[in-house]
């Protein structure tokens, strides 16, 4: 028996009774587009030789030197993305400086700070970097518009599995810490989308002339209204807030890096909720890239756990992308970890290798 007719019976896959007098090895297939990429460990030599040694052959490759006042160095992009091709990889997206660390630990301020003139300025930046980008074959550059951090509220040790260190959010826990408000001070809903709104409008023109996507990540995790003073755009409503986000512009080049656990903290019933989401964003095809991420439990009480044992079916979560069409990378990005060394590598290995099976089980799956 090949692996390709194991995988899907181990995955939970269906079974086509369409032509049940074929061979299943017959039957016509649906084209798998997507592939396993990821966002970790840059272009460092160490780091290309582990994606190629795993089968990891689409990167985001973090960012290119940064130059003050300027944007990012030509040159340096150039090196990464030539450093890439001598292991076979395709260096297919960077991260902008719009980062998901919290508004204190921004490059770029002033943009989610709504301060005029310092965002104009920080605006053009965004616009070389946009350019630099597509000189260097760069297809999509992934951001967050964020004023609070990735918020967690400490650890969960799973004996179960090896002592497994989970990152661990509850809200009730979080209201107890009584942390203070940012520099931000209190921001409103209708803030936060003018200050997206008004940065997507001088830099998507852009990103039109020079075919770069612009992949915005929700904010992690969904959270009550006005937590710390702040609204986020994808809380409380997740989807509804996507939904807002996604009609800001029409442009092909708008959408997001679309991450299924930070998608599922916001839900209540991760398992079922999330499909409706993958297809309502991937028949406007507004799935650029994707964040692999499980989770036990739901909105306000969560942990990040492995791909095989949270609340969501991850193989039909890829036959869910895979039908709606989706061509980007599927990326594991939140990994548990352990006390020894070696954890994170060996975390993203479990994961990569666990990705590329569904997506060789999924290829070998025949169309109903």
């Amino acid at each position: 028996m090949t692996i390709g007719a194991i995988l899907p019976s181990i995955f939970g896959a269906k079974q086509s009774m369409a032509n049940p007098g074929i061979k299943p090895e017959n039957l016509p297939k649906k084209q798998v587009l997507m592939k396993v990429g990821c966002q970790s460990g840059g272009t460092t030599i160490e780091n290309l030789e582990f994606k190629a040694r795993h089968g990891v052959y689409n990167i985001d490759g973090g960012m290119p030197k940064f130059i003050e006042g300027k944007g990012w160095d030509l040159d340096d992009s150039l090196a990464k993305r030539d450093a890439c091709e001598k292991y076979g990889i395709s260096l297919d997206a960077y991260h902008w400086p719009l980062t998901s660390a919290g508004i204190d630990k921004q490059l770029l301020p002033n943009i989610m700070l709504g301060k005029s003139p310092e965002r104009d300025r920080e605006i053009e930046m965004l616009q070389q970097m946009i350019q630099v980008a597509a000189k260097s074959g760069i297809k999509v550059l992934n951001y967050n518009t964020t004023i609070l951090p990735v918020l967690r509220t400490g650890k969960t040790i799973d004996p179960k599995r090896g002592n497994a260190e989970y990152s661990t959010w509850n809200y009730a826990e979080a209201l107890k810490m009584n942390q203070p408000k940012t520099v931000a001070g209190d921001v409103s809903i209708d803030q936060i989308f003018e200050r997206i709104t008004y940065m997507l409008e001088r830099c998507l023109p852009v990103a039109e002339e020079y075919k770069v996507k612009l992949a915005n990540h929700i904010a992690d995790p969904p959270v009550p209204a006005a937590y710390r003073g702040i609204m986020r755009w994808n809380s409380p409503e997740v989807f509804e807030g996507m939904k807002r986000f996604a009609n800001l512009s029409k442009s092909p080049y708008h959408g997001f890096n679309f991450c299924i656990g930070s998608i599922a903290e916001g839900l209540k019933d991760p398992k079922n909720d999330i499909f409706p989401i993958i297809k309502y964003f991937g028949d406007r095809k507004q799935i650029f890239n994707v964040h692999l991420r499980n989770i036990k439990g739901a909105f306000n009480n969560f942990m990040e756990v492995y791909p095989d044992n949270g609340e969501m079916n991850f193989f039909q979560v890829i036959r869910a992308l895979r039908d709606v069409g989706f061509d980007g990378m599927i990326m594991p990005d939140h990994v548990p970890h352990h006390h020894l060394e070696g954890s994170q590598d060996q975390a993203f290995s479990f994961c990569y290798g666990y990705i590329k099976a569904m997506l060789q089980a999924l290829s070998d799956e025949a169309a109903n």
